[in-house]
């Protein structure tokens, strides 16, 4: 890994791979909503990443063993990103960062939902969403990307922030 070394504290080391802005939103992005693909990364996140941050830090997450990219059988000038199992370890991670904001940060309910559901699951949820994800990322990522091969978890988590989100824009008019 290419990281520096400014001590051997497992908090310092954890902070220096993924403690810049960008990195753990495109984890999330990848792990949560599926977004396999530069285009979706860029377009979809809610966060508006550049395109130049979006591809440095691609780059980086490549380097240091969180991501994996192949070629997009469907597409020759796509590529297809995925998650790899340091990457995938950090579900537990995700959902106690959510869990956190959720009782600290004025969140949004349409945002804060899987972070409720994660949390409520507990370790057993987050292990089946862990294997869902080894599935979708390492085993089969053509038909993780493609729709072909799909992550029970997910879907309830996605069918669930659908639902708030619904829910939220009838509410709006």
């Amino acid at each position: 890994m290419d990281i520096e070394l400014r001590s051997g504290c497992p908090i310092n080391l954890t902070m220096e791979v993924l403690g810049d802005r960008w990195s753990l939103i495109i984890i999330r992005d990848i792990m949560f909503g599926n977004r396999r693909h530069f285009r979706d990364l860029l377009t979809h996140s809610e966060e508006g990443i550049a395109s130049n941050i979006l591809a440095a830090r691609l780059k980086r997450l490549l380097s240091l063993g969180f991501i994996s990219k192949r070629d997009d059988p469907s597409h020759s000038q796509k590529a297809i990103y995925s998650l790899l199992e340091p990457a995938i370890q950090l579900v537990p991670v995700f959902a106690m960062i959510g869990a956190w904001g959720r009782r600290h940060l004025p969140v949004s309910e349409e945002l804060s939902i899987r972070a409720q559901l994660l949390e409520e699951g507990g370790p057993p949820l987050w292990d089946e969403f862990m294997d869902d994800l080894r599935q979708i990322h390492i085993v089969d990522p053509i038909g993780g990307a493609n729709g072909t091969c799909t992550s029970p978890v997910l879907a309830k988590l996605t069918a669930a922030f659908l639902e708030v989100r619904a829910r939220s824009l009838s509410q709006a008019f």
